[in-house]
């Protein structure tokens, strides 16, 4: 346990999401609350910083007076960058002073952190460059066109490396909030504001949230039409070779071409569209798990355990469990 109070400033960019931002500052408050109930002192200070001292939101029907700003900005020890709503692109363009604030506060020693969608902050600062970092599902093939010199990731929750952490999700924000509170204070300190919160400590997994909706922001239309074959015809047995042939191209060509536009090779591709198609299927129906499995194209019960797992983070027996509709 680390001693001595933490200087936590929330950022206020244009297009910020107040509701995600005011529940994770609200999250240091109560621990705040649950130490001093316990005779011992608060660990965080937490303020709001902006580029001027009133913020309009959400096309102006907020209006947010902020603690500090950045001309007096002292003394932070982690800064948060909120999730961000509308276009990330013209969030990055209208928050360039804060951006640059963010990356010094950085490069001089400073911890920087993410809820979700304000990644896109820490990334047009050059503060995520080279490393993996955490972004919401529907989100990462977006950020990776925007900010490629990321890796960005979705199978995570929370991501801290060397002063730097990235969540995914506004919700799941809370858990990078929870990893904070421990790290600043204890483990009861945390597991407490889970309880508080009636957060599920051990989650650990965006995937079993995800829908994969296909990767079609790119302009390679032998791409598309490829990932629109697979598509309409997922139950039957397609091949590499079949695929390139029907476009006249060589194996190698296509594979490129293709992991270059969607982030996966041919046979990702192929098990992503199934497992979604099996994740409709047992959430709606009363088909037993097998028959599932063959309607997908599947006939190998531990294959289709194995790559459902992969891609949805938990079986099928216990996706269905979760999620089956009654």
């Amino acid at each position: 346990m680390l001693c001595g109070m933490k200087n936590i400033a929330f950022l206020l960019p244009l297009g910020a999401n107040i509701a995600s931002l005011e529940t994770a500052r609200h999250g240091f408050l109560v621990a705040n609350e649950y130490l001093a109930a316990r005779g011992r002192e608060p660990r965080f200070q937490v303020r709001t910083l902006a580029l001027t001292r009133e913020v309009r939101l959400d096309d102006g029907r907020i209006t947010v007076q902020a603690d500090m700003v950045l001309a007096d900005a002292r003394g932070v020890d982690i800064c948060i960058a909120p999730p961000l709503l509308g276009s990330v692109s013209d969030a990055v363009l209208s928050n360039r002073e804060l951006i640059e604030w963010l990356s010094r506060h950085h490069r001089e020693g400073g911890e920087v952190a993410s809820l979700c969608m304000g990644a896109a902050l820490l990334a047009a600062g050059g503060i995520l460059d080279g490393q993996q970092a955490v972004v919401h599902w529907v989100a990462q093939n977006l950020y990776a066109n925007l900010f490629p010199s990321v890796h960005w990731v979705s199978d995570r929750v929370v991501m801290a490396d060397n002063g730097v952490y990235t969540s995914g999700g506004a919700f799941s924000a809370a858990h990078l909030v929870l990893h904070l509170i421990e790290k600043y204070t204890d483990r009861d300190t945390a597991i407490w504001c889970a309880k508080y919160f009636q957060l599920d400590w051990s989650r650990q997994s965006q995937l079993p949230f995800s829908v994969f909706m296909g990767q079609k922001a790119h302009a390679d239309e032998v791409v598309r039409a490829v990932q629109d074959y697979i598509e309409g015809r997922y139950t039957e047995k397609i091949t590499v070779e079949e695929l390139a042939g029907r476009h006249a191209m060589g194996r190698r060509t296509l594979e490129r071409r293709f992991r270059q536009a969607t982030g996966n090779s041919i046979v990702e591709y192929v098990q992503r569209v199934r497992v979604e198609a099996a994740k409709q299927r047992l959430e709606t129906s009363r088909k037993s798990v097998a028959e599932v499995m063959y309607e997908v194209g599947y006939n190998d019960t531990k294959a289709f355990r194995d790559i459902f797992s992969k891609y949805c983070g938990m079986s099928p027996v216990g996706y269905r469990e979760r999620y089956h509709y009654q």
